[in-house]
């Protein structure tokens, strides 16, 4: 089952049918085939997702539509910095684009966000554009496009806009609920631990594009780079990693303390910990906590932002190796009947209500409240095999296999453990076919993982 030939053929003829062409080239992948009625933008390319199909593609030896994606959302990116409010800012490039046609003539028109359910603007979708142009450049060895003016100037936006300035004294960047992934309102608000990994592995990536063939105005930003990234590995290493030995300093904190040398920095209460959290951790695991900031410790695991962590090294040898164990010790809770919880443990109760706004699509373990997402199969395995853990990687996508293609590819499954597929969720979702191409790729050909990591 593992090097299932029919459902990966599968895979792909969801993906070739969701191409889009622009001025007779691929550009990208729609999110859906089977949108509805109520969910319009479900056919247009979203940067987020594509980075999944894009990724698929490049494992393929398919580097042209990766190519033309890159230019076409360079393109789009803002480049200026609007007087009005309501726009997104200069640097950022837009969480979606459509191709649109009229009187023989296309066009593109993007959403930065303010079509958006909620009106957040993405900060992930520059973020997922630096790593997909990193993959680019290494899997096909076209490092001309890293010398582009377009690319340099595009790379060079971004980064003056992620490392403005702010009110701030961590090295994180501050988000609002809504703006990546978990795309509504779920108590997100701070410093969630998706961006602050995914910023990280973002800035490591411009500083390998920019050194390629650096000028000297490029070297003045991978400067900038280089002071920013030692701080921010150093405070989510130590300040976002939660073990058995951490949870028993934690637990024993005095509050209140003033000064520089204080073990509770973020004046955190004791009471504030769910009781959950105790049993949760066994000896010899740990993850990063899903969120930290003033007298708050988010205690939920957030998938992406842990297994990004062990693909990009930015958790120690020995903190990959204890996130490994926690999945391990808790793969029923985590991965289930489908691989895997976007987040954990889901919301409930008044948490739910005050925390989502009653938002009846996250009600508790479903969508992004305790949900399954099973594009995240590719991180779940690249992580498992980078970590040289197979048995876990094929149990996995076995246990993914089983079901994916008989369901119809869905965007999301529903329950406790992910056995009920999700309630509103679209059917031939491709993202989610892309993630399972990924998986059987790296799974296939182990070398390729070389593609997804950074050097420790």
């Amino acid at each position: 089952m593992v090097y299932d030939t029919k459902t990966v053929a599968q895979a792909w003829s969801l993906l070739d049918e969701a191409t889009v062409r622009y001025q007779g080239a691929n550009v990208g992948t729609i999110a859906a085939l089977a949108t509805g009625t109520d969910a319009a933008n479900y056919d247009q390319i979203f940067t987020r997702d594509f980075f999944v199909s894009g990724l698929a593609f490049l494992l393929a030896g398919k580097y042209e539509i990766v190519k033309n994606f890159l230019r076409v959302t360079s393109d789009l990116q803002q480049t200026e910095n609007s007087k009005n409010c309501f726009q997104a800012p200069r640097g950022v490039m837009p969480a979606s684009f459509k191709v649109i046609k009229k009187n023989n003539k296309e066009s593109l028109v993007a959403d930065f966000g303010e079509k958006a359910i909620g009106r957040v603007t993405p900060v992930d979708s520059s973020l997922w554009w630096l790593l997909l142009m990193r993959m680019y450049i290494k899997a096909s060895g076209d490092k001309a496009i890293a010398a582009e003016d377009k690319t340099c100037s595009s790379i060079k936006r971004i980064l003056d806009h992620y490392l403005i300035g702010h009110f701030e004294l961590i090295p994180t960047l501050l988000v609002p609920d809504g703006a990546f992934m978990i795309d509504r309102r779920m108590g997100m608000y701070g410093h969630p631990l998706d961006i602050e990994v995914l910023f990280d592995a973002a800035l490591r990536s411009s500083r390998e594009i920019l050194g390629i063939d650096a000028s000297e105005d490029d070297k003045k930003y991978i400067e900038r780079i280089d002071d920013r990234i030692g701080h921010l590995t150093d405070h989510i290493r130590a300040d976002y990693w939660i073990d058995p030995i951490r949870l028993n300093s934690i637990y024993r904190y005095e509050t209140e303390q003033f000064g520089d040398k204080i073990a509770n920095k973020y004046n955190i209460y004791v009471s504030s910990i769910p009781s959950w959290v105790y049993q949760w951790v066994p000896e010899n695991s740990g993850y990063f906590l899903g969120n930290i900031g003033p007298g708050r410790m988010d205690f939920r695991f957030l998938t992406v932002g842990n297994l990004l962590a062990v693909l990009t090294s930015l958790a120690e040898k020995s903190q990959q190796e204890k996130i490994l164990r926690l999945l391990e010790v808790n793969w029923e809770v985590l991965v289930g009947s489908m691989p895997i919880k976007l987040c954990y443990p889901a919301l409930e109760g008044k948490a739910w209500h005050l925390l989502t706004g009653a938002d009846g699509k996250n009600t508790s373990w479903s969508y992004h409240n305790g949900g399954n997402w099973p594009t995240l199969l590719w991180l779940l395995i690249a992580a498992a095999m980078k970590m040289n853990n197979k048995a876990m990687a094929i149990k996995a996508i076995e246990t993914a296999a089983k079901r994916l293609s008989a369901d119809d590819w869905p965007e999301y499954y529903d329950g406790q453990f992910g056995n009920l597929i999700g309630k509103e969720a679209r059917k031939k979702q491709v993202w989610t076919a892309a993630g399972f191409i990924v998986a059987h790729s790296i799974l296939k050909n182990p070398d390729k993982i070389k593609l997804l990591t950074f050097d420790d």
